[in-house]
């Protein structure tokens, strides 16, 4: 069996687990819990299944236009895939292909080793600091590429955005992919940056603040020529990655810019008093700019809680991993799914 001797092997991404439970708290995927906007809803009623006959545009033309008008940018600034790591999957190959290592934090998505593994892309992993903070001066010395989550998860902790700056002053000669997937939930986009940083790309997705995991949009923004290198790469594996009810749906959910404050204003308004019951309940926790909190109890294991919680049907994320394997990553969920988290923890922390 000489083939098994040429098999690509790697330590695969391990998604948070996806129970199906009519009576379930689910707050360990970092999902909205509300729906998307309304012309989504309408949009999919009325969609006109003839057109599955034939195959979608390659360039994603009518989603590019219409995120390229929201952000106001150029249409070939804009790169579209199926979700957020589709894109950063496609980001990786194209651009980190240097015999230097790039750089990504110790804690962080844990994607990001496992695309470099599959690329074959040497990396190093900058520690974070005792609070669970990226020191920017980790990221000046000589590499062959940088990216990082802002907010970062499973902590949730916003890098300013004058850091983020300075790490692109110090990284002229290679890309800088900012991951801003909770971007939404706090803190300022490095979109601003773009126009100043032919090097910066920054990838965001549908499936948190646009309450679209299911439907898998991600996008990018970066310079026209970023841009069509991510393009020549994605044509070279697949012409057509966004099927046709991803491209009309996602339409309107970038359409209906009220409902998405709407639901922004709840969710950060529920993590904000998520913090002070927490608190309450003898948990500590860094300032999370995300859409969720990340958890330690005083006195009570992390895995104890994960485990109790579970008998309730109440789903949190437990990274069993190094300097987090006592913490909780819990997401924002409505607030009646909120209270019934803190009821159960006082019973369990009782």
């Amino acid at each position: 069996m000489a083939w098994k001797d040429h098999v690509r092997r790697v330590e695969p991404y391990t998604p948070g687990e996806q129970p199906n439970k009519p009576s379930m708290v689910k707050l360990n995927t970092n999902e909205c819990p509300y729906p998307p906007a309304p012309g989504v809803a309408k949009a999919a009623a009325e969609f006109d299944a003839d057109c599955l006959r034939l195959y979608p545009d390659p360039n994603a033309g009518v989603l590019v236009r219409e995120l390229a008008a929201y952000y106001q940018v150029d249409p070939d600034q804009v790169f579209v895939g199926v979700g957020s790591d589709d894109v950063l999957a496609t980001a990786f190959l194209t651009f980190f292909n240097s015999d230097k290592p790039i750089l990504f934090p110790d804690i962080t998505y844990s994607f990001y080793s496992v695309w470099a593994d599959v690329y074959r892309i040497p990396y190093q992993r900058p520690a974070l600091d005792e609070q669970f903070r990226i020191r920017k001066e980790d990221y000046y010395q000589e590499n062959g590429g940088v990216v990082f989550p802002n907010p970062n998860a499973p902590t949730g902790v916003l890098m300013p955005l004058s850091e983020v700056e300075d790490i692109l002053r110090h990284n002229p000669d290679v890309v800088v992919i900012v991951d801003e997937a909770y971007i939404d939930f706090g803190g300022f986009s490095a979109l601003e940056l773009v126009d100043r940083y032919e090097n910066l790309l920054v990838v965001q997705t549908f499936s948190k603040s646009r309450a679209m995991a299911g439907m898998r949009i991600g996008f990018a923004i970066g310079s026209a020529e970023l841009i069509r290198a991510m393009q020549d790469v994605r044509f070279s594996i697949n012409s057509y990655t966004m099927n046709q009810p991803a491209l009309r749906i996602g339409v309107e959910a970038v359409r209906d810019a009220a409902y998405f404050k709407q639901t922004l204003t709840k969710i950060t308004a529920t993590r904000e008093e998520a913090k002070r019951r927490l608190a309450e309940l003898g948990f500590t926790f860094p300032d999370s700019k995300a859409n969720f909190i990340f958890a330690a109890h005083r006195t009570v294991p992390a895995k104890e809680i994960f485990e109790a919680l579970k008998k309730e049907d109440i789903y949190v994320r437990y990274f069993d991993a190094p300097r987090i394997d006592n913490y909780l990553r819990i997401t924002v969920g409505t607030d009646a799914q909120m209270e019934k988290l803190y009821e159960v923890l006082g019973k369990i922390l009782a």
